[in-house]
């Protein structure tokens, strides 16, 4: 009987010794992860538009270019996601931000966004638009960066660089400055990235395919990493 206690008291004993063991283990592995979470950088990517603001249309199908926005953005989001960003969406549905449609539900909606965007302190802003111009042979696509900013600059041009390697782009362009309110939400380098004119038929015919807003998604992704890869902007936003 002695040694039958004494090896059950063992046994308890190296249950226990496991059962805390275990524990820890676990509760380290989930406070490295919250950590880790927490040191994530966060992007917001911002869909224009919404609700009864649809946008602009496109000549040749009438899509709201709020849709295409919105598609766009969460390829964008699946791609930094994939690349171990935090990502924050200010739509994430057809619907707008601005609660009801009374009068003054455009200033609502864009009042919202910037409190998203300033609630997430983010390492970069990312607006998605399309284009349109009254000429329908103008067409590619165009990034404008906040004034005044030197990084939202270098970030344009990262991006617009990567969209004109693109092997659909037949016109490079440059970045513009743009004083546009989704820009000056926040202090973080912030760019509107106009992805085609719905106005020209190319351009919305692409818009329309769903492998080339892949490759869309993918080049606005990559300037956005060589950007945030310098050491300068890791010190900056790290």
């Amino acid at each position: 009987m002695g040694s039958f206690y004494r090896h059950r008291v063992w046994w308890g004993a190296a249950a226990l010794f496991l059962t805390v063991a275990f524990t820890l283990t676990v509760c380290f592995f989930a406070l490295a992860g919250t950590t880790a979470e927490a040191n994530r950088l966060t992007v917001v990517l911002d869909a224009g538009h919404g609700g009864v603001d649809g946008g602009v249309v496109g000549t040749k199908t009438g899509t709201r270019e709020s849709d295409i926005n919105l598609a766009l953005s969460f390829l964008l989001k699946e791609r930094f996601e994939e690349a171990g960003f935090s990502v924050v969406l200010t739509r994430r549905t057809e619907a707008g931000l601005y609660g009801t449609t009374a009068p003054g539900y455009k200033k609502r909606d864009m009042q919202r966004r910037a409190e998203i965007i300033r609630s997430a302190n983010p390492a970069l802003v990312l607006s998605v638009h399309q284009n349109f111009f009254s000429l329908p042979s103008r067409r590619g696509a165009q990034v404008f960066f906040k004034e005044s900013s030197k990084s939202s600059l270098t970030l344009a041009c990262n991006i617009q660089t990567a969209l004109n390697n693109m092997p659909e782009c037949v016109k490079r362009s440059d970045p513009l400055r743009g004083d546009y309110y989704i820009l000056n939400c926040s202090d973080a380098p912030s760019v509107i990235v106009e992805c085609g004119f719905l106005s020209n038929p190319e351009d919305e015919a692409l818009l329309l395919d769903g492998e080339y807003r892949k490759k869309l998604a993918d080049a606005v992704v990559a300037g956005a990493l060589g950007f945030l890869s310098s050491s300068a902007n890791l010190e900056d936003f790290g």
